[in-house]
């Protein structure tokens, strides 16, 4: 068994990410510039920006934060994406969900310019995604791929099974597992949870992408020899044994599972690092303004 250090993989991405940004000004160009819109006091989105704006400084990139109240407008938060779409210093941004119920996501996601569409989820790079065009791939499903290309893992021919449908990470990652391209060329299905003989279809899998929020879902016994793992659940688990009182937990009971697994992902320190070292690249991209240009 050997594990999948997300944490490491992320920061040698990051490093080669912050020396074509040094050639980038050496040039006398301007660094990637990347705006996050945070609205409320959401303590788990607060650490996320956070995260993501420590990683620029990582980069090399320049960053900006836009903050406001939970009580801001549908309309208003449109306004403010105008504003960074129309932006000419500003070459990607992300709206950090989730946002106030009172506010109607899609319509927020679909008012961003698709060319700043660092997180990839407006229905222009969803779509182009799904028939293998360029455009902005969602984050982490982008990071579990590079993760299975960086430690060599075949792909082609093998079947995964990805459990978990969202718009986030489910339906993307099936869609990139299942591309003509290296990592890719796999057979996928997807399981959510209405699937019937869940164990049977786990058992049968060479991948299984974990991505269901469901603390230690994934037991030994629906894990055949050799499998490889990735784990994207972090879910926080009271625990009295740690100063903060709890521990991220993933969706496979890791201690069991490793025993079985040829390749797997730990919680933290997997697939979390390379979510926020994706979106540094679509970033990246977005300054270079070369995606879309075919």
């Amino acid at each position: 068994m050997q594990i999948i250090d997300g944490k490491q993989t992320a920061k040698d991405i990051k490093r080669e990410i912050a020396e074509e940004v040094a050639k980038l000004v050496a040039s006398g160009q301007r660094p990637p510039h990347l705006a996050a819109i945070l609205v409320g006091n959401d303590g788990g989105s607060e650490t996320y920006v956070a995260n993501k704006v420590k990683a620029c400084e990582d980069c090399g990139f320049e960053s900006s934060t836009l903050r406001f109240d939970a009580t801001i407008t549908e309309d208003e938060l449109i306004a403010h994406i105008k504003g960074l779409n129309e932006n000419p210093n500003v070459d990607g941004f992300i709206v950090q969900l989730p946002l106030p119920k009172h506010i109607n996501e899609e319509r927020v996601i679909e008012a961003i310019d698709y060319h700043k569409d660092v997180d990839g989820f407006h229905p222009i790079n969803v779509g182009r995604l799904s028939i293998g065009l360029p455009g902005f791939k969602s984050a982490t499903p982008s990071g579990i791929i590079e993760l299975l290309d960086r430690y060599h893992i075949d792909t082609k021919g093998k079947h995964a099974v990805v459990l978990g449908r969202s718009n986030i990470v489910g339906k993307p990652i099936a869609m990139l597992l299942m591309q003509k391209a290296k990592p890719g060329d796999c057979t996928v299905t997807v399981c959510h949870s209405s699937t019937q003989n869940l164990k049977e279809i786990c058992l049968q899998a060479d991948i299984i992408i974990a991505a269901l929020g469901c603390p230690e879902f994934v037991k030994a016994d629906m894990v055949k020899p050799g499998a490889v793992i990735i784990d994207v659940g972090t879910t926080r688990v009271a625990d009295a044994t740690r100063p903060t009182g709890y521990r991220l937990t993933g969706d496979v009971d890791f201690a069991n599972v490793a025993e079985k697994a040829s390749y797997i992902t730990p919680v933290p320190g997997g697939v979390g690092p390379m979510t926020i070292c994706s979106l540094m690249k679509n970033t990246l991209l977005a300054r270079k303004g070369e995606l879309f240009n075919f």
